[in-house]
């Protein structure tokens, strides 16, 4: 049933003012609308929902992630606009943030205002 329906993807936010310039400004997402409950993005087809919310305790892993054609061009664009990647010890990731994973994919991370840990993979 649920195969053939669309994804809405979900987050939270504390400020949606400063959520809402970050994933429309920084990233380039569409607003699609805003209401009392949640700002709303089309992320490529996809259904982003960033809710508003009184309390918010980002989880210590990835909540979000998008798939791109070329790792340094998308860390090259989100970069430009001040977006900065995170670095995490213990792990190789070259001079601008990516890691290669064992299979090959090559992902960097980066934080939303509100400390979700958002991600980018060039498979």
């Amino acid at each position: 049933m649920l195969a053939t329906s669309p994804l809405v993807a979900f987050l939270a936010t504390l400020d949606a003012d400063r959520s809402r310039r970050f994933y429309e400004r920084d990233l380039g997402l569409p607003l699609v609308e805003e209401n009392g409950f949640a700002i709303v993005f089309d992320a490529a087809g996809t259904m982003l929902r960033i809710q508003k919310v009184q309390q918010h305790t980002p989880p210590g892993h990835t909540v979000l992630g998008w798939r791109v054609e070329s790792i340094e061009a998308a860390v090259a664009a989100v970069g430009a606009r001040g977006v900065r990647m995170e670095r995490f010890a213990g792990m190789e990731q070259d001079a601008a943030g990516i890691w290669t994973s064992p299979s090959g994919a090559r992902i960097a991370w980066f934080r939303d205002p509100d400390g979700n840990l958002l991600s980018m993979t060039q498979f």
